[in-house]
């Protein structure tokens, strides 16, 4: 018996055949599972050419993609995860567009009431609103149906540049965005202030001084709104981005580009406090601090874009003059 039958039968699976297969078992076509073999493996390549073309076009886009409008960009796959595509979809225009309406819709309702009640004193606004609408003069009394139209021009070429894009459009998006930016308000706040405080020992932190600000909460409250939207689109989007879009073109790296824009936009951003008539007194601990919150805006910018770094610098703001960072 050799060791195959020993095995059968120690099985109890009977006598192992050793008989050459018949007629009936050689006719089968070995053909068959060859064709399987190679119509699966047409259908894996195939598979795999489609991954790797998604995995391309989906692709995680760079703040320069962003800036250029870059057509062939698409921001969100099948596939990722829900916080990826979050992530992907927050960063583009048509979100920095949807989420910048409210914080511009109560801006301008708040200051509106502000200046109303005080008829016979000069109009309270916001410095970056006051230079961007230099560029955009209006007749008397014709201020908000510019301010419609301009919404409706700059929404209009925002869905338009990004109408190949498949911007997915979630109502949870929104909610998860402010979360995001109000922790990203705490933690700047707590770290800028700490660096200043090992700085400069004993020094009346800026958050402070901006709190104890005369005009009232409701116009210190409509400020600190308006400055989180139209400061960061004067200094992130107008000043970093054009910075960035430039440097891209000057050095090999963007990695470089980005650093140097944001160090260089931060400058701006805290020597623009100390200017005009309103214009803070210069000190050492206040330039610092707006320098190093400038820098941490400029890098929520280019990592998160526009939607986020307005809600952080407005959450941020509305912080402060409530006394909700002590």
């Amino acid at each position: 018996m050799d060791a195959s039958a020993a095995v059968h039968e120690r099985l109890g699976l009977g006598e192992a055949r050793s008989d050459p297969p018949g007629p009936e078992h050689q006719r089968r076509p070995a053909s068959r599972n060859t064709h399987y073999a190679t119509q699966s493996g047409a259908t894996l390549a195939a598979g795999f050419s489609s991954t790797k073309k998604s995995a391309t076009s989906g692709r995680t886009p760079s703040t320069f993609d962003l800036l250029t409008f870059n057509p062939n960009l698409v921001l969100e796959t099948p596939s990722e995860s829900s916080w990826r595509a979050y992530h992907r979809a927050t960063r583009s225009a048509t979100y920095g567009f949807l989420a910048a309406l409210p914080l511009v819709l109560a801006y301008e309702g708040l200051i509106t009431v502000v200046n109303l009640a005080r008829p016979l004193s000069p109009p309270v606004r916001v410095g970056a609103e006051a230079w961007l609408k230099m560029f955009l003069p209006a007749p008397l009394g014709m201020g908000l149906v510019v301010l419609v139209a301009v919404l409706a021009g700059v929404g209009g070429v925002v869905f338009y540049l990004e109408r190949n894009r498949r911007v997915p459009l979630r109502a949870r998006y929104f909610g998860l965005l402010v979360g995001e930016s109000a922790l990203y308000a705490l933690a700047v706040a707590a770290f800028v202030s700490s660096v200043v405080a090992v700085l400069f020992a004993g020094a009346v932190p800026v958050a402070m001084q901006a709190a104890t600000r005369p005009g009232g909460m409701l116009a210190q409250l409509a400020l600190s709104i308006g400055a989180g939207v139209y400061e960061e689109l004067l200094f992130r989007v107008v000043l970093v981005g054009g910075l960035a879009w430039g440097l891209r073109r000057v050095l090999a790296r963007k990695r470089y580009a980005y650093v140097l824009a944001a160090v260089l936009g931060a400058l701006l951003f805290s020597a623009v406090h100390y200017t005009g008539l309103y214009g803070d007194a210069l000190t050492g601990p206040s330039f610092v601090f707006r320098f190093l919150f400038g820098l941490a805006l400029n890098g929520l910018f280019l990592a998160r874009g526009f939607a986020v770094a307005a809600w952080t610098h407005a959450l941020y703001d509305v912080m402060v003059v409530t006394g909700l960072l002590g």
